[in-house]
C-alpha cells in the first residue's frame, strides 16, 4: 500500500511495517491530526536489548513525524510475564526488583525521545498505576466477558506452547487480557489510538482494538513490525555472548559499537534504514559501495547506531578505539578490560574478558591459534599475560589486562 501520511510513509520506506489493522483509516488519521501511539516494555531486566530497538525507533519516527509517543513501563504486567515467544514461564520478580529495573530502563528512552508537556512530547507511564488497583470480580464482569476462550487459544502466544505440550499457567494466560486493558486505559486517559509492537504481539494488539470498540465504541488501530533477522537467518540481537544490551551498565560502548561493525554485508542497508536517522539517499549510496568499501558503510552504521543509543561522544570514542586497535595495531583506551594485581594465564585472561565461557573453550581457542597476546599467538595454555598487555580472541575481539 502507498501511504500519504509522513509517519506511515516513513515507516514503510524504512522497513518497519508488517501488519496494520486498518491501513487506510490510520493513514488518514496520521495525515490529518496528531495521533497518540504507545509501545509497552516489561521490566524483566535492568536494560532493554537490541530486540526492543525496532519498537523504540518506531516511537522516535512517530515523534519526528509530529505525533505523540507514550512509553508504557510494565510495572504491572511484569508481575505476570508475557508468554509470547517464550517456551516457559518467566521467573517472577519481586516488587523491589521491578522498581529497580524500571528506574534503570527509563534512562534509555531519554536518548531517543523528547519528554515534556507539549502536544507531541513523549509521555512515560507505569501500567501498575491502574492494574494493581483492579477488583477481580468487577474486572471479570466488565472486561473479561468480552474475551472468547476459543479465540484466545488460537493465538500463537498460547497455541505454540500448548502444541509443544509445554505448561502455560493461568497467570500467563491472563496477560493478553491485561494488555488489552492497558490499551483501553490509555485510550481513555490520553486519547491513544495506536498500539505498536513486534509481530508476536499481533494477537494481543487486536484484542485491545476490539475491546475499545466493544466497550467504548471508539476506533483504535494496531501496527506490528516484522521479525528482524540477519542475513544468516539468526534472530537479530542474539550473539554467542548473549543479548546485546542497550544500557552501558550491561554492555560497554565499544562492544556495542563493535556489534554493529560486525554486521553482514547483506544487512548493511536494512540496518541503516531501521537503526539510524540517516537520509534514505545516503543509505542507498552506502549500501551500494563495492567490495571492501562496504566496510566504511559498516563503520557509519556502528557510529550512528551507537550515537543514538549511547551518545555521540561514546560513539566517536568507540570508533577511535577500533581504528587504533585494528588499523594501527595498538590498544584503544575504550577496549574491554579485566583487572588483576599480577600476571595471569592466557586461559584466565580469556575468561576474565568474556572471550571464553569456560576453561575448555579457552583451551580450544589457544589450541587453534586464535588467542594472541600483544598480537603474538599464545603458544600454550600456560602463557602468561601481564597488566598492560592486549589479549585478542580471533580477529575481532580485543581486550586489555589492567
Amino acid at each position: 500500500m502507498t501511504y500519504s501520511s509522513q509517519f506511515l510513509t516513513r515507516l514503510e520506506t524504512r522497513g518497519f511495517i508488517h501488519q496494520v489493522t486498518d491501513p487506510a483509516a490510520l493513514d488518514d488519521a496520521a495525515k490529518n491530526s496528531i495521533i497518540t501511539a504507545y509501545v509497552g516494555f516489561d521490566c524483566t531486566a535492568p536494560s532493554l536489548h537490541i530486540g526492543n530497538l525496532v519498537s523504540i525507533m518506531m516511537l522516535r519516527h512517530l515523534q519526528q513525524s509530529g505525533h505523540r509517543p507514550i512509553v508504557v513501563m510494565g510495572g504491572g504486567t511484569t508481575k505476570i510475564g508475557d508468554p509470547s515467544g517464550k517456551d516457559e514461564a518467566r521467573q517472577l520478580l519481586t516488587d523491589d526488583q521491578i522498581r529497580a529495573n524500571m528506574a534503570s530502563i527509563r534512562r534509555i528512552f531519554e536518548r531517543f525521545l523528547t519528554f515534556g508537556d507539549g502536544p507531541t512530547d513523549a509521555v512515560m507511564v507505569n501500567n501498575d498505576d491502574w492494574l494493581s488497583g483492579l477488583a477481580y470480580i468487577p474486572f471479570l464482569r466488565d472486561v473479561g466477558r468480552h474475551f472468547s476462550i476459543n479465540r484466545m487459544l488460537s493465538f500463537d502466544s498460547v497455541k505454540l506452547r500448548l502444541d509443544r505440550e509445554q505448561p502455560l499457567s493461568f497467570l500467563e494466560f491472563n496477560y493478553m487480557i491485561f494488555q488489552a486493558y492497558d490499551y483501553l486505559e490509555l485510550n481513555r486517559r490520553f486519547g491513544c489510538t495506536l498500539q505498536m509492537g513486534g509481530s508476536d504481539q499481533w494477537g494481543n494488539i487486536v484484542n485491545g482494538t476490539d475491546l475499545i470498540r466493544r466497550v467504548d465504541a471508539r476506533d483504535a488501530y494496531g501496527l506490528t513490525t516484522p521479525l528482524i533477522t540477519r542475513a544468516d537467518g539468526a534472530k537479530m540481537g542474539k550473539t554467542a555472548k548473549g543479548a546485546v544490551w542497550l544500557h552501558e551498565d550491561q554492555l560497554p560502548h565499544f562492544d556495542y559499537w563493535q556489534f554493529w561493525r560486525n554486521t553482514h554485508d547483506a544487512d548493511v542497508g536494512k540496518f541503516l534504514r531501521l537503526f539510524t536517522d540517516l537520509p534514505l539517499s545516503e543509505i542507498a549510496r552506502l549500501e551500494s559501495l563495492p567490495g571492501a568499501e562496504i566496510n566504511s558503510a559498516k563503520e557509519m552504521l556502528a557510529t550512528e547506531a551507537t550515537a543514538l543509543c549511547r551518545g555521540r561522544a561514546a560513539a566517536e570514542t568507540a570508533a577511535e578505539t577500533a581504528r587504533a586497535t585494528f588499523a594501527e595495531g595498538g590498544a584503544g583506551e575504550d577496549l574491554p578490560q579485566f583487572a588483576t594485581p599480577a600476571p595471569i594465564t592466557i586461559i584466565d585472561a580469556l575468561i576474565g574478558l568474556g572471550f571464553a565461557a569456560s576453561k575448555n573453550e579457552a583451551r580450544k581457542l589457544v589450541a587453534q591459534g586464535g588467542a594472541r597476546i600483544d598480537g603474538e599467538a599464545a603458544a600454550t595454555d600456560a602463557a602468561m599475560v601481564a597488566p598492560g598487555q592486549k589479549v585478542s580472541a580471533g580477529k575481532k575481539r580485543h581486550g586489555m589486562i589492567v
